[in-house]
């Protein structure tokens, strides 16, 4: 009996030994792979930051020895959430300034500047997040009360979609703008010819250019601080639309020294130096980091009437909104990348910016194959040109766009143009992929907001009531898609992420209850309950 229970014993250390090595095996769970087939499995494991094997738990640990076994306790599992276009170091700097968001008057405005002063003491007031549209009155403020609460400290407070701005007279004066100045692509407003303190896309920039920088710490600080955020909603990657040369700079070094674990997709904001910087640099490919991508600006915002449309606002005569770039310019642009491994990412929301930036993209783009060139937003699209996506052309889009902006759009565009825009089953139909992201800080954080609005096309007061044009929801399974492997899809890394099979990344969250299943108005209550990045836990 004796030398029974020993062969037993040697027997199982053996069988031990002859088990492969793990990392971490995650059990108990209801993992939603998003591969090819939309396969749910039961768990994995983890070698090296990678998925060594997708399986039910009793072979994993047949298989595998772990260091570390994670029981899901039934929980669902989900590849980690890619955000397709966000602004992640704009909301870092953020933090640290003034907050805007959520006024509801410009007396609350008013109230948070003179708040934040009287804490902070700043020699130079900035902030973000108002909207008019929220307001009673939803015509554009006036600097008049800036003017009379900081004559000797300059303000200057951006719109939530970041294409206007309200300067106060100090400010203005240290940009050196007057009634007579003249910029191209945008508005400095006038009434009774004197400047109110608006402007609108490109003129913003000769405030922007006298506004101290943000010093390195503070950068620093507001990486870390946005990585909290971002971490703690189930994001693992962040496509941050639009970052200057420095700023990616130190977003390498933060990720090198394992401070900022989030992976970032990182477009090159189209500065001539900074593009030609990277163009000449080649693509930059880290565990962490893919620079690979030029952000363009075709036109401004339609919450600011300066989105390019083809026929007048149905809310203002005689204005079409603006082009922010020259059409030989962009053209050229354009030409000038088709002949590199980059992609160009254009933002444009009018119909008028999508048909230029459609027609151009088609053009440099002919006897090319799988560029993947996004239209980010591509929020109004005219009846002929859908044809244009695919192919070489895909759409970046955000969901929380078509429910917030529903309070005013109609108002902007009248019902007829308001059919083609928002389409996002139409272009899904056009393109079979589709990339969703947030667009934060214009929009909230939270990835299950984008997963709601797509799916029920209402913000969480359930407006529109029924839903805005629910032929252009998306369905629960495209939506999750759409923020994992298209995603992923669309910055050329299909191949390493967004879906969870083996030999890639062990990017994956664990959440409270099941998006696939759950009731659709309680989305957006979903729970984070935690957030692997590489198989470590970040969360």
């Amino acid at each position: 009996m004796k030398k029974l229970l020993v062969l037993i014993l040697v027997f199982a250390l053996q069988s031990c030994d002859k088990k492969q090595q793990a990392d971490l095996i995650v059990m108990n769970a209801k993992v939603y792979t998003v591969n090819e087939n939309f396969a749910v499995a039961k768990g994995f494991a983890v070698r090296d930051g990678k998925i060594l094997e997708v399986a039910d738990a009793e072979a994993l640990q047949l298989k595998y020895k772990a260091d570390e076994v994670y029981d899901a306790k039934g929980r669902t599992v989900y590849p980690g959430f890619i955000d397709a276009h966000a602004h992640f170091y704009g909301l870092g700097l953020q933090l640290q300034k003034v907050d805007l968001t959520g006024t509801q008057s410009f007396d609350e405005v008013i109230e948070r500047i003179v708040k934040f002063q009287e804490k902070n003491k700043v020699d130079f007031i900035t902030g973000r997040g108002w909207d008019q549209n929220d307001w009673e009155d939803q015509n554009f403020p006036n600097k008049k009360r800036l003017d009379e609460l900081f004559p000797n400290t300059p303000v200057a407070v951006t719109r939530i979609d970041g294409h206007a701005l309200l300067a106060n007279q100090k400010a203005l004066d240290l940009a050196g703008i007057t009634p007579e100045t003249k910029v191209e692509g945008g508005e400095i407003e006038l009434k009774n010819g004197k400047l109110t303190g608006i402007l609108i896309d490109n003129p913003m920039s000769l405030v922007r250019n006298v506004i101290p920088e943000s010093t390195k710490e503070e950068a620093i600080n507001g990486l870390l601080e946005a990585q909290k955020i971002a971490i703690s909603l189930g994001l693992t990657t962040i496509d941050d639309a639009g970052l200057r040369k420095d700023a990616i700079m130190l977003i390498d070094s933060l990720q090198k020294t394992g401070d900022l674990k989030m992976r970032m997709y990182a477009m090159v904001e189209n500065h001539p130096e900074d593009v030609d910087y990277f163009l000449n640099e080649g693509i930059i490919k880290t565990e962490r980091l893919n620079v690979r991508s030029v952000k363009v600006y075709a036109d401004g915002a339609l919450g600011s009437r300066g989105a390019a449309l083809k026929k007048p606002y149905s809310d203002k005569k005689n204005h079409f909104g603006a082009m922010l770039i020259g059409l030989d310019e962009f053209k050229a642009l354009a030409g000038k990348l088709s002949k590199t491994n980059f992609q160009m990412n254009t933002h444009a929301i009018g119909d008028s910016a999508n048909v230029v930036v459609l027609k151009t993209y088609d053009s440099v783009l002919k006897n090319e194959k799988d560029r993947r060139w996004r239209v980010e937003h591509a929020q109004i699209v005219g009846e002929k040109d859908f044809k244009y996506f695919g192919g070489n052309i895909i759409p970046s889009v955000q969901p929380t766009h078509a429910t917030s902006d529903m309070y005013w759009a109609k108002d902007r565009l009248g019902k007829k143009r308001l059919k083609n825009a928002y389409a996002y089953k139409k272009l899904l139909k056009q393109t079979r992929k589709i990339a969703l992201g947030t667009d934060f800080p214009i929009e909230k954080v939270s990835p299950f907001l984008t997963f709601y609005a797509a799916v029920a096309r209402q913000d969480v007061h359930q407006f529109p009531k029924g839903g805005f044009q629910k032929e252009n929801a998306l369905s629960r399974e495209e939506t999750l898609r759409g923020m994992t492997i298209w995603a992923a899809y669309s910055n050329f890394e299909e191949n390493e992420k967004g879906s969870i099979e083996k030999g890639k990344l062990a990017d994956f969250i664990v959440l409270d209850q099941d998006l696939m299943n759950v009731e659709e108005k309680l989305i957006p209550k979903t729970k984070v309950i935690a957030t692997f990045v590489g198989g470590e836990k970040v969360n």
